[in-house]
């Protein structure tokens, strides 16, 4: 069993954390948060007081963080990982970021003579629980193999990428097909309604028909249609709306930087704009559909 560092307990990394400490790492955490950091204690999770305590001695550092300025400021500060970690750790970066910033950290590990992957993940809060996510993995190969040997008890699947930024472009390119199915699919599910067929009748149809996707079967907008879904429960989050509109505006930027048009990806960015302008910012991306049937609009 290993010790390893974690620096990020919030919704996915408190989870993920637990899973490692459930199989029997020696794992010690550490998040700004007081909640976040005593919630993964009751998970398994040693507390550290500082990042330098929580990378001592560990065999690899994992980082889940919002943004990418939050991950440079961890891993490149005055009292961040590089300036505390021993360099035979292997450093392991889940949070979703912008290319840009991951080659950053790629760089600055690399010239400060560590091994280092983005290892960003899909599955959501659910998947981080139940240690079922999928993992993208981009890094030197011996590196990403090394990776999936401490990934494994919290992954489903974990996907080699390539070389260095590759896991964080398919977890761009993933979620931005996500998000574009999931406003799709709260379309067809009000236009179906409209029409007088039942909720029911019509996922059932959709599921295993063209209209299907993991958006339909996991996070169906209609209530009372799929156990799994916020709609369920007044669309409290599984992955917020500002997440959503974070990870869209990546897809946005990475398509600037490569010359690709993205005309249907800046729509339904738009509208996941309008869902936070509303005053939705923390509630379940799924909640599109209130812009889908008018019911939002109509409310103001």
């Amino acid at each position: 069993m290993a010790v390893i560092g974690w620096i990020g307990l919030g919704n996915m990394g408190g989870s993920m954390s637990a899973n490692l400490a459930k199989a029997g790492h020696d794992v010690r955490g550490f998040d700004l948060n007081p909640a976040a950091l005593a919630a993964a204690e009751a998970g398994g999770v040693k507390p550290a007081g500082s990042i330098a305590e929580a990378v001592a001695g560990a065999d690899a550092v994992f980082t889940m963080l919002p943004k990418g300025e939050h991950a440079k400021a961890v891993y490149l500060g005055g009292d961040g990982v590089l300036a505390h970690a021993a360099t035979n750790t292997l450093l392991i970066d889940s949070s979703t970021i912008d290319i840009a910033a991951a080659k950053e950290l790629h760089d600055a590990a690399a010239a400060a003579g560590f091994r280092f992957v983005d290892a960003p993940v899909s599955g959501g809060m659910s998947g981080a629980k139940a240690g079922t996510l999928t993992f993208m993995v981009g890094g030197e190969p011996g590196a990403v193999a090394d990776a999936g040997r401490f990934i494994e008890p919290m992954a489903a699947n974990v996907i080699p990428t390539g070389g260095p930024t590759t896991g964080q472009a398919a977890k761009i390119c993933n979620n931005l097909m996500l998000l574009i199915n999931l406003a799709s699919t709260a379309e067809g599910a009000v236009l179906a309604d409209k029409l007088g067929l039942d909720k029911k009748v019509f996922w059932d149809i959709a599921s295993v028909s063209s209209g299907d996707s993991w958006a339909l079967r996991t996070w169906y907008p209609v209530p009372g249609v799929v156990p799994t879904a916020a709609s369920n429960n007044d669309f409290e989050p599984t992955f917020t709306a500002e997440l959503a509109n974070k990870d869209i505006g990546l897809a946005i930027s990475a398509a600037e930087d490569t010359g690709t048009p993205l005309e249907i990806g800046r729509h339904v960015q738009q509208l996941y704009q309008r869902l936070i302008d509303s005053g939705n910012p923390g509630k379940d991306c799924s909640m599109i559909i209130k812009l889908a049937d008018g019911s939002l609009d109509a409310a103001k």
